[in-house]
C-alpha cells in the first residue's frame, strides 16, 4: 500500500482514523462565509453544517457496494452534541437530496446504527458524532452494507475525490427527493433485545447480576437512559447513572481514564484532585465506602461502567474495599477478562489487537490457547482481520477443484500479508467462494481489543426472515455486559481479595505510556517526509544508547505509522498522527524492566515533535502558550486561568495529557517538560 503525501491544497484522504472529525463552525461564521465547505474543512480545519450536508450527498451517490439498484436506503444517527439539529439535519438533508431514503434513528449509539442497518437490508449507515472528542467538535463515521463494515482507505480516497470536485452551491439549491421515516423507537427496541440475548450478553439469568451495584456514566452521550436500562433489565442488584445529560465528554467518559491505571482517594480531594469533579468518580467512592463491609466479604461488588458519547466504547471501574481505591480496566484488561470467559466456555479463536495494547496482554491471550493477531490502530483494521479470517474459513468449507482453491487461499494470504485497500476487494473475493449449507460456523473471533475500549466479541441478530447472522462490531454496551458476566462467574469462586487481584490485574502487566502533542502541522508527519525520517533517526540512535538493537516495522493497513521494535520484539516505540485529534503521540510499550528507558527515550522524541509540529498560527496553540506564562509565575487554579471560557477545560485537560502542567495544593503547576517548553 503505497503512501502518497496529503497536503492541504491536494488531499488523498480527507477522513482519519475513523471518518471525518473537526471542530465546528457555522457556514455564516464571519470566518467561514464566501468560502466553500472543502475550503473551510481544508483551509480552517472547521466542520460547518454545509460541509455536513455535501458529505452526505456524496456518499449517497457515491456508494458502490450498495445491494439495491433503486434509490437508496440511508440509516441515519447521532450522538446529543448537536441539541439544535444543524448539523445533523444537514445530513439528512445531504442523503435525502441525493435520492436517499432517510430512516432517521436520532440520538442511539454508534453500534446500533449498523445493526439497524442490516437488521433493515439498509444501503449504508451515517453515524453523526465526534465520539470521544470535546463537545465542540463533530464528525461522521460511515458504515457499509457489506457486514456493517467501515470504509477503507480506497474508499476514503474515492468519496474524497468525489466531494472535492463538487459545486455545493448547485446541491445546495437541489430539490429534496427522498423520503424520510423516523425509526427511533423500533431501533431502540431491536438494540436493548440484541444487547440483553443471552448469547450476546453471556447472562444467563437474572440472579446472575443481582450482587453487582453498578455506576453508569454515558458520558452525557448517546446511551444515556439506554445503559443504566439495560444493566436493570440484566438484574444488575443496583444502578446508579451519573452524568445523563450536559456537555458530552466533560468532566466523563471513557477519554479522561486513558493512561491513568488506578485512582486514589486523594484523586478526589478539592481542590488538587484531578477527579473531584468526575460525577461517576466520586460517585463510586461514595458508594463504594458506604458498602465497604458487604463488599470485603464478597456479598456486594461495586463499579462503574464508563462510556464515551457515542457508545462503542467501555472501561471499567472496580471499587476496591481493602485499599479504598478504584482500578481502571481499560480495553486491554476487559479484553482478557472476556477472553478468560470465553476460554472457560470452550470458545477458541483469534485474539486481535493493536499495537496500542500492552504487549503482554497478547501473550497472556496465547498462553490461553488463542491465536494473537497485531493491527494497526482502529478497529476498522480488527473488522477486516476477522472477515479476512471469516473468508479462510468459507473457503475450507467451499467445494471447490483444488487449482481455484489454491488461487483463493494465495489471494486472502496475500491481502492479509500487503493489506486491504477497498471493501469492494472483499466483496468480490466472497463472492466468488460458493457457500456450503452444511458447514455454516461463521465464528472465528474470540474477542478483538483496543486499549482505548473498542472490544468486539461476536454478537448474534436475528434478521426479520428469521436468518441469524454474525455481527462484529465496537459495542461499549456489550463489552459492558460481557465483562461484568465474565467477572461475577469469578465471584464465585474466589474470596474477595482474590477476586479484587483477579479483576484489577487479569494478566501481568508490562511498560504502556503515551505521550502526546497538540496542535500541531499533523501534514508535516508521513512516511519518508523530513520529520518523519528526523524523528526516526532520533529515536534509533537514542535506543541504541540506551543499549537497544531498533527494527523498523511496517503495517500495511497504517502505512505512515513509524514504529519501531525493540529488544526482538519485547519492547517498542511507535509515533502516528491521531486520526480523530489535532495531535500526535509517541507510544511506549515494552517489559516493567524496560519503563525507565522507554521514559527517556520518550521524552527526547517529544521534545523533538514540540519543536518541528507546533502550529504557531493555531489559536489554541497561542492559548496555551498564555496559559503557561499564567502558571510559571504562580501556581493557579482552574477557575482562576484566564482563558476563554468555551476553550478553558479543553485547554487545561489537553495540557495536563502533554505533561506541561500538574495540578499542586494551591493550584496548577509547570511541570520540567513544561518548564523546558516555554523557553524553547
Amino acid at each position: 500500500m503505497k503512501t502518497k503525501t496529503i497536503s492541504k491544497q491536494n488531499p488523498v484522504r480527507l477522513q482519519g482514523t475513523d471518518g471525518v472529525r473537526r471542530e465546528i463552525k457555522s457556514a455564516t461564521d464571519s470566518e467561514c462565509r464566501g468560502q466553500t465547505p472543502q475550503q473551510v474543512f481544508l483551509e480552517k480545519g472547521c466542520i460547518t453544517e454545509e460541509f455536513m450536508e455535501l458529505y452526505a450527498y456524496c456518499y449517497v451517490k457515491n456508494q458502490k457496494n450498495s445491494t439495491s439498484s433503486k434509490n437508496k436506503t440511508i440509516v441515519i444517527g447521532w450522538d446529543p452534541r448537536d441539541p439544535s439539529g444543524i448539523f445533523t439535519e444537514a445530513v439528512v438533508r445531504g442523503v435525502r437530496k441525493a435520492g436517499g431514503k432517510a430512516l432517521v434513528l436520532g440520538v442511539v449509539p454508534t453500534p446500533l446504527v449498523p445493526l439497524f442497518m442490516l437488521h433493515e437490508g439498509a444501503d449504508g449507515g451515517i453515524m453523526v458524532t465526534a465520539s470521544h472528542n470535546p463537545k465542540d467538535q463533530n464528525g461522521i463515521k460511515l458504515f457499509l452494507p457489506f457486514h456493517g463494515v467501515k470504509p477503507l482507505p480506497a474508499d476514503d480516497a474515492d468519496l474524497t475525490r468525489h466531494l472535492l470536485k463538487q459545486n455545493f452551491a448547485t446541491i445546495k439549491k437541489a430539490p429534496i427527493k427522498g423520503g424520510r421515516t423516523d425509526c427511533r423507537q423500533n431501533a431502540l427496541k431491536l438494540f436493548q433485545h440484541f444487547s440483553l440475548q443471552p448469547k450476546n450478553s453471556w447472562i444467563k439469568s437474572r440472579n446472575t447480576l443481582k450482587n453487582l451495584i453498578l455506576v453508569v456514566d454515558p458520558a452525557c452521550g448517546a446511551l444515556a437512559g439506554v445503559a443504566a436500562q439495560a444493566f436493570r433489565q440484566a438484574g444488575v442488584g443496583k444502578v446508579y447513572e451519573v452524568n445523563k445529560s450536559g456537555a458530552v465528554n466533560l468532566r466523563s467518559g471513557v477519554a479522561d481514564l486513558e493512561g491513568c491505571p488506578r485512582i486514589t482517594a486523594d484523586m478526589i480531594l478539592k481542590p488538587s484532585g484531578n477527579f473531584h469533579r468526575h460525577k461517576a468518580i466520586v460517585k463510586l467512592f461514595e458508594i463504594g465506602r458506604a458498602n465497604q463491609k458487604s463488599a470485603k466479604s464478597g456479598k456486594k461488588r461495586i463499579a462503574a461502567a464508563v462510556f464515551d458519547a457515542d457508545g462503542d466504547r467501555f472501561f471499567r471501574l472496580e471499587y476496591d474495599p481493602f485499599q479504598d481505591l478504584l482500578w481502571v480496566l481499560s480495553g486491554d484488561e476487559t479484553a482478557i477478562l472476556q477472553a478468560q470467559y470465553l476460554v472457560s466456555h470452550n470458545k477458541y479463536g483469534l485474539y486481535i489487537n493493536t499495537v496500542e495494547s500492552d504487549l503482554n496482554a497478547s501473550t497472556a491471550a496465547e498462553s490461553m490457547g488463542l491465536s494473537p493477531l497485531l493491527t494497526a490502530v482502529g478497529d476498522k483494521w480488527i473488522l477486516l482481520k476477522i472477515r479476512l479470517a471469516l473468508l479462510e474459513q468459507k473457503l475450507l468449507a467451499a467445494k471447490l477443484a483444488p487449482k481455484k482453491r489454491a488461487a483463493l487461499k494465495n489471494k486472502i494470504k496475500s491481502l492479509q500479508k500487503n493489506g486491504v485497500t477497498s471493501v469492494n476487494t472483499l466483496l468480490n473475493l466472497e463472492t466468488s467462494i460458493p457457500e456450503n449449507p452444511t458447514k455454516n460456523n461463521s465464528e472465528v473471533l474470540a474477542v478483538g481489543s483496543e486499549e482505548t475500549g473498542h472490544n468486539i466479541t461476536t454478537g448474534t441478530l436475528t434478521l426479520p426472515n428469521k436468518k441469524k447472522v454474525s455481527v462484529y462490531s465496537g459495542n461499549g454496551l456489550k463489552s459492558a455486559l460481557n465483562t461484568f458476566a465474565a467477572t461475577e462467574q469469578l465471584a464465585t469462586t474466589l474470596s474477595p481479595q482474590k477476586y479484587i487481584q483477579s479483576i484489577r490485574q487479569p494478566f501481568s502487566p508490562g511498560f504502556k505510556s503515551t505521550l502526546y502533542t497538540y496542535y500541531i502541522h499533523q501534514d508535516l508527519f508521513y512516511r519518508d517526509s523530513q520529520v518523519w525520517q528526523k524523528v526516526k533517526r532520533l529515536l534509533l540512535q537514542t535506543a541504541k544508547q540506551y543499549g537497544y538493537s531498533g527494527k523498523t516495522r511496517n503495517f500495511a493497513d497504517d502505512p505512515d505509522m513509524l514504529y519501531i521494535s525493540l529488544a526482538e520484539g519485547k519492547a517498542g516505540i511507535f509515533v502516528r498522527n491521531s486520526g480523530t485529534e489535532n495531535k500526535i503521540s509517541v507510544n511506549l510499550r515494552g517489559r516493567k524492566s524496560d519503563t525507565g528507558k522507554l521514559k527517556k527515550i520518550g521524552l527526547e522524541i517529544l521534545k523533538l515533535l514540540f519543536s518541528l509540529l507546533k502550529d504557531r498560527d493555531n489559536a489554541l496553540y497561542k492559548m496555551e502558550l498564555y496559559a503557561l506564562s499564567q502558571i510559571a509565575s504562580q501556581p493557579v487554579t482552574d477557575e482562576k486561568l484566564e482563558i476563554k471560557n468555551q476553550y478553558k477545560s479543553r485547554l487545561i485537560d489537553e495540557m495536563r495529557k502533554q505533561n506541561l502542567i500538574q495540578s499542586g495544593p494551591e493550584g496548577n503547576c509547570l511541570t520540567l517538560l513544561g518548564k523546558w517548553y516555554i523557553i524553547h
